[in-house]
């Protein structure tokens, strides 16, 4: 099918899963994630981006680390490096189409990310779904979104 997997490594902190607990999210603290980005994989997810392909980010921790990367390069670039980047509503994406995630806990940053992706209404809508079907919060098998592409 032309689908292209590329490994990244991530570690993940407990910080991912704190629930945000301050009325404004530019006070909330967003702990560091340590990640590496090698050659290969930076230079087949520009590539990716010259041909227009999709670059489908499987996990919120993902996005978090390709978003970083390019953040501060404009393009990938192999590193090895942390980010605490906050991905709430109102953030521009530049890395990546399209995001394969499992179901998130409320005021969590995990579910503010999707949000900020597929936008406020359409996430509550899925959640309001998921709560009516009785999906488990944190289960691979019960509730597993695909969110849409930016492009078609």
């Amino acid at each position: 099918m032309g689908v292209e997997i590329l490994d990244i490594t991530l570690s993940i902190g407990l910080g991912t899963f704190r629930p945000v607990k301050v009325n404004d999210t530019k006070d909330h603290k967003m702990h560091y994630e340590e990640y590496e980005i090698s050659e290969e994989v930076a230079k087949r997810l520009n590539l990716a981006k010259k041909e227009n392909r999709r670059i489908i980010a499987v996990g919120t921790t993902v996005v978090r680390t390709l978003e970083a990367n390019v953040s501060k390069y404009n393009e990938f670039k192999a590193e090895k490096a942390s980010t605490n980047i906050f991905i709430t509503p109102g953030y521009t994406f530049k890395a990546i189409d399209c995001l394969i995630t499992n179901f998130h806990l409320p005021k969590s940053t995990l579910i503010m990310l999707v949000s900020a992706f597929i936008g406020r209404e359409f996430t509550l809508s899925l959640y309001n779904h998921a709560v009516k079907e009785k999906y488990m919060f944190f289960s691979f098998g019960d509730a597993m979104f695909i969110y849409g592409s930016k492009k078609n």
